[in-house]
């Protein structure tokens, strides 16, 4: 077997040749998806909700954290903060829902160091496509659209 990184396992098991995906947040303007392939997938816009928990921190800590993620990476449309959970919301271009899901997920734990964020869990997480997400807002039962773009308290 063949590991992520081209290399043979010598565990044994399943003979199946392992391929890693490389997956790029890609702002608007990017070009071609930012998928370093050469064949041309199309990607697709995937509104993202994360959500992170964890013991209390001062505001102004997660303030300032949180606006330098937003700094950092400017597609962040809206944060919201208490001492306790966060809540961010922006805009994934991806191939497909699993490459956007696996961005987000790892959004928070590599930017908790270069950002200071809090030492917090992600406790949710919600990914749906560019319709479902304009289709839930026009029936009243969406999130609601990003008020002021920016870092907010609850």
């Amino acid at each position: 077997m063949v590991n992520c990184e081209g290399r043979a396992d010598t565990r044994g098991g399943d003979r199946r040749r392992l391929v890693r995906r490389a997956l790029t947040s890609v702002g608007p303007g990017d070009g071609d998806g930012g998928g370093g392939d050469e064949q041309n997938h199309d990607s697709r816009l995937w509104h993202v909700t994360l959500s992170v928990s964890g013991k209390p921190a001062p505001l102004s800590d997660v303030r300032r954290g949180l606006e330098q993620l937003a700094h950092d990476h400017p597609f962040l449309l809206t944060s919201r903060y208490a001492d306790d959970h966060a809540e961010i919301r922006y805009w994934e271009e991806a191939r497909d829902l699993h490459d956007a899901a696996a961005v987000a997920l790892r959004l928070w734990g590599e930017h908790r160091s270069s950002a200071q964020l809090p030492p917090w869990e992600i406790v949710g997480l919600e990914v749906i496509d560019r319709a479902t997400y304009h289709q839930r807002v026009a029936e009243g039962y969406g999130p609601p659209p990003a008020h002021p773009v920016g870092v907010h308290p609850y």
